[in-house]
């Protein structure tokens, strides 16, 4: 009896000999790891699992054990609400501060570029503005926008094939404050710039099309006129009126004779036109042809855009420039009316 007891009591204190040992083990595993200050960066792509993402922790030295660290989500009913991204964690964090970043999704913010796209901007004003900002070569992006090449949107692919078309992209690339990362691409960026066009057209009226249509205008016609009306256009309300002019002198065969064509093809823009100027040989000198430029001479906003569907209604012909400091214009329907308002004009009234 006395060795039975013996025997039994041996193997009871092996039982919890081992019992403890086992708690301390696993308690030892659930324990933060030494602590260090540089951080580590963690990856967890969409679609990972709390398996997969235990042992990225394990494997990155954040936790001791990532069965144990499954378990320990099981029992506190954690790691639905984990979240996708780049973490970075340093070393010695408890499981619970590591679960809590996780699920609140403390990612690394990525470093990003942001820059603005002025309207009426051309595509050289637009590659010198990203070349100040060191985010492209000037040189190639204006090469890039001549070139044919697959784009993320519906439009570009019906520019026609012209070769008078002084940038094929001139007028596509949306004036807008961007923010992209910084690892982007000038590719990327060119991309962007096009594909911003699907998003801003869901914005006009849901007849847009049909106006398009009615018209007889494609949509690079379209944004041909728009960017005739953005460059000559500052007061709001007056693009509609200058856009309606626009279809009136297309209508009895006029030449549009607008200044704004004639600066796009000069090397550099005057601030004030000479009559030589008005003489220069090219397809985009209204002065000389009949209609519309081979193409948009700027990029336009939605504003022109939108004057350009929907024009004022008049039986206007003819505009000058206030000279009052309003940037606003005079109106006439005939050419002894527009004299006069060039006159005006001048006086400051």
């Amino acid at each position: 009896m006395k060795t039975a007891l013996i025997v039994i009591l041996i193997i009871l204190t092996l039982f919890a000999l081992a019992g403890a040992g086992g708690y301390y083990y696993v308690w030892s595993q659930l324990q933060p790891v030494t602590r260090a200050d540089q951080p580590i960066r963690i990856s967890i792509p969409p679609g990972t699992g709390t398996n997969e993402i235990a042992a990225t922790l394990e494997e990155k030295g954040m936790i001791k054990n990532s069965t144990l660290f499954v378990y320990y989500l099981r029992y506190k009913k954690q790691g639905s609400r984990f979240q996708a991204g780049e973490y970075d964690m340093k070393p010695g964090l408890t499981l619970d501060e590591i679960i809590g970043k996780l699920n609140q999704g403390e990612t690394v913010k990525e470093e990003v570029i942001r820059f603005t796209i002025p309207e009426g901007f051309t595509v050289q004003q637009i590659a010198e503005r990203l070349g100040e900002q060191g985010i492209v070569d000037v040189a190639g992006f204006v090469a890039m926008t001549n070139e044919r090449r697959d784009l993320p949107d519906s439009w570009t692919s019906d520019i026609p094939d012209k070769p008078e078309i002084k940038h094929r992209l001139e007028g596509y690339l949306f004036p807008e404050t961007y923010e992209m990362k910084k690892t982007s691409t000038p590719e990327d960026i060119l991309n962007r710039l096009v594909s911003e066009w699907d998003r801003k057209l869901a914005e006009l009226p849901a007849d847009w099309k049909a106006k398009l249509e009615e018209r007889g205008l494609t949509f690079h016609q379209l944004l041909t006129i728009a960017s005739l009306v953005e460059r000559e256009v500052v007061v709001e309300e007056e693009r509609a009126v200058v856009a309606g002019v626009i279809y009136n002198r297309i209508a009895k065969k006029m030449p549009l004779q607008i200044d704004a064509t004639v600066q796009y093809v000069l090397d550099k823009p005057k601030e004030r036109l000479l009559e030589k100027d008005l003489l220069v040989e090219s397809p985009y000198n209204t002065y000389k042809i009949n209609g519309l430029p081979p193409g948009p001479i700027a990029s336009p906003s939605l504003s022109s855009i939108k004057a350009s569907l929907y024009p004022e209604k008049t039986n206007y012909l003819f505009y000058v420039t206030k000279k009052d400091g309003t940037q606003g214009h005079l109106f006439a329907e005939t050419f002894e009316e527009h004299k006069k308002n060039i006159e005006r004009s001048k006086k400051n009234q």
